[in-house]
């Protein structure tokens, strides 16, 4: 477990902040590693400025870098009910054996068990064959051929609620290295990479190392409690190889930094890291919750974007930085008009010391 300092309660409104809708990005930079990229210093609060592949000059050779080579599934389908021809949207959230996949159903009234859906002019088909507690649905699916074709021919990019343009080009949702299907969202601090960027890094001597995280939507869902320590945390899966569990120790055991690419690759790394640091393959679900008073016993820096008011995401960095300097730190970036959330800038914490 994690050592952490005991409290009863801590407010989810200390992690208010206010943010101008106008600074919502709504469309990806054409070139992905010219957005802006704000340095905060986690030992002394400090903040400069940067463009994203400056990345490249405060990495050292002999750490080890992290990515998340999860994919985004084009999880959004909209489709008719088979009787009376009403409009249904779905949403895949995860799959179940056998063609079953839970997911969310708009509008849910019209989505009752045995209801049939036809999608694509009946390329695919479901039936609805229970609604969960918390209301989402499984459906089991009917199609011909491979499912993810179906999928890639019949889905949209299931982009966030605050996202309210139109992607044009959907590899714009997808990190260079997405590998492994499976994520109903993008581990958006790895969209800042191109591949000569991860390239000058490997060049540079950095070991760059993957890890799998299946993100959910749960990333997205408001923290409801006013408590935080009553909030409970959606379930991801996710997998570790040996070699990348077996890098990233040895790296610790020369002396390098593990930096982390984003809140999904620390969530699996904090999730399969013992108390003594030691960090071990496997794969599974997790729920961890990452709040300030926690203390990280892998990740000693992180590059990641910024993130929804009262989220979860927010407490995570607020572990790691501090909260002060956390909402000091998107005070600056506010005031100098940085773009914000899945399509905007990134923010590099790590401590200052001497290169």
């Amino acid at each position: 477990m994690h050592n952490f300092i005991i409290m009863n309660e801590m407010k989810v409104s200390d992690y208010f902040y206010e943010l101008p809708e106008e600074l919502i990005a709504q469309d990806p930079l054409e070139d992905r590693s010219s957005s802006r990229l704000m340095v905060l210093y986690k030992n002394t609060g400090e903040i400069k400025h940067h463009i994203f592949k400056d990345i490249v000059d405060m990495i050292n050779p002999g750490d080890c870098m992290v990515i998340n080579d999860t994919k985004v599934i084009p999880a959004r389908l909209f489709g008719v009910k088979e009787d009376t021809g009403a409009t249904i949207e779905l949403l895949l959230l995860k799959r179940n054996a056998d063609d079953v996949w839970e997911t969310l159903v708009k509008p849910g009234k019209k989505a009752r068990v045995g209801a049939r859906i036809v999608f694509g002019e009946g390329i695919l088909k479901g039936e609805i064959i229970d609604v969960l507690e918390d209301g989402n649905r499984l459906i089991k699916f009917e199609y011909d051929g491979i499912f993810e074709e179906v999928l890639d021919q019949l889905g949209e990019m299931p982009l966030p609620p605050y996202i309210t343009h139109k992607l044009k080009d959907k590899n714009r949702y997808q990190t260079v290295y997405a590998k492994h299907d499976g994520s109903a969202a993008a581990p958006t601090a790895g969209l800042h990479f191109t591949n000569e960027l991860l390239k000058e890094l490997e060049d540079k001597g950095v070991k760059i190392v993957r890890v799998t995280l299946h993100v959910g939507l749960g990333t997205f869902r408001p923290v409801k409690v006013d408590n935080i320590l009553d909030h409970n945390m959606h379930s991801e899966y996710y997998v570790v190889s040996k070699e990348t569990a077996d890098t990233i120790n040895e790296t610790k055991k020369n002396g390098g930094r593990i930096i982390s690419v984003g809140t999904t690759s620390t969530r699996t790394l904090e999730t399969v890291t013992d108390d003594n640091g030691v960090v071990h393959e496997g794969s599974g679900w997790t729920q961890i919750f990452i709040y300030p008073g926690i203390e990280f016993k892998c990740i000693d820096a992180l590059i990641t974007n910024f993130h929804l008011p009262e989220s979860t995401l927010l407490m995570l960095v607020s572990a790691l930085a501090g909260r002060e300097n956390i909402l000091n730190a998107y005070k600056v970036a506010v005031e100098e008009r940085y773009r914000f959330f899945s399509f905007g800038d990134a923010m590099f914490i790590t401590d200052k010391r001497q290169n």
